[in-house]
C-alpha cells in the first residue's frame, strides 16, 4: 500500500429530498452553500486535508455530477465514479460496490457530501491506519433522538432511538451503554467488507456484523472516535443550509 494514498468515500447518491424544490432538477451534490457546490466545498476541504483519491458514488441527477468534475480543475488527485444510477445501494450497499476502487487503499474515510465540518480528518485517518481496528465511527456528544450504542470498551452495539426506544442491539440496552451521536464520517479497512454480498444494504447493519465477529477474533473493532470541532453542520434541510451560510459568512 502507498502510505501517502489517502482515499475518501464521498457519499453523493442521495435523492435530497428533505430540500424539496432543490432537488427538483439536481442532486444535493450540487446545491450552493455560499455561492460554491456542496461537493466542490468537501473536495477542496479534504484536499487540503492530504487526501488524494476520490471515489463519489452517484444516482439523482448522477450525469451533472459527472459534467462537472468534467469540468472542474482539481490538481494532481484521482477522482473516480461508483455508478449506482441503474439502482441506490443505501450506505452498506455503496461500501460493498465501490470495493473495487479501494484496492490500493489501507483505509477508506467515508464523508457525507451533506456534512460541513472542520474535524481534522487527516490526523484521525493516520492514526487509524496504525490501529488494529476494522473501523472508526466518528461520534458528538450531541442532542438528537437517533444514537448509536457502544459498550464500556467503545466498541459498537447498535442504534438507538430514544423517542421510540427502539434498539436493534438487544432485548434491552447494556447498563454500561454510551449513547452517542453520528457525525456522518466514519472510516474502515476494505478488507473487512469483502465477505459481504453485493446488495441494498444500511452501513449500521455491516458494522454490526464486523462487530460480531470482532468476538471471536478478539481484534478489528468497530469502535466509538469522539471528536470536538469548531463547527458541524448537516444540511439535510433548507433551514440547516440557511443557517450554516449565516454562520459561515459571520466567523470567517
Amino acid at each position: 500500500m502507498n502510505p501517502n494514498r489517502r482515499t475518501a468515500f464521498i457519499l453523493a447518491a442521495g435523492l435530497g429530498t428533505r430540500l424539496k424544490e432543490l432537488t427538483s432538477n439536481k442532486p444535493k451534490a450540487l446545491i450552493n452553500i455560499n455561492d460554491k457546490p456542496l461537493l466542490k466545498v468537501t473536495l477542496e476541504s479534504l484536499i487540503s486535508q492530504g487526501f488524494n483519491h476520490f471515489v463519489i458514488n452517484i444516482h439523482h441527477f448522477g450525469e451533472q455530477i459527472i459534467d462537472f468534475l468534467n469540468k472542474e480543475n482539481f490538481n494532481n488527485i484521482e477522482i473516480e465514479i461508483s455508478d449506482e444510477r441503474a439502482q441506490l445501494m443505501d450506505t452498506g450497499g455503496a461500501v460493498i460496490q465501490a470495493l473495487p476502487y479501494f484496492s490500493k487503499s489501507e483505509a477508506v474515510l467515508v464523508h457525507n457530501v451533506d456534512v460541513l465540518t472542520d474535524i481534522n480528518l487527516k490526523t484521525l485517518y493516520d492514526d487509524f491506519c496504525k490501529s488494529e481496528e476494522a473501523a472508526w465511527l466518528l461520534t458528538q456528544e450531541r442532542d438528537n433522538k437517533r444514537k448509536l450504542v457502544f459498550d464500556k470498551d467503545d466498541n459498537f452495539i447498535g442504534k438507538y432511538n430514544i423517542e421510540t426506544n427502539e434498539f436493534d442491539g438487544g432485548a434491552t440496552l447494556p447498563s454500561e451503554s454510551k449513547l452517542l451521536s453520528f457525525s456522518g464520517i466514519h472510516i474502515f479497512k476494505p478488507k473487512y467488507f469483502k465477505t459481504f454480498k453485493l446488495k441494498p444494504r444500511y452501513i449500521f447493519d455491516l458494522y454490526q456484523k464486523i462487530e460480531m465477529a470482532s468476538k471471536f477474533t478478539g481484534t478489528a473493532h468497530v469502535k466509538s472516535k469522539l471528536v470536538t470541532s469548531n463547527y458541524w453542520f448537516d444540511l439535510g434541510t433548507q433551514e440547516q443550509l440557511k443557517n450554516a451560510e449565516s454562520w459561515l459568512s459571520s466567523n470567517r
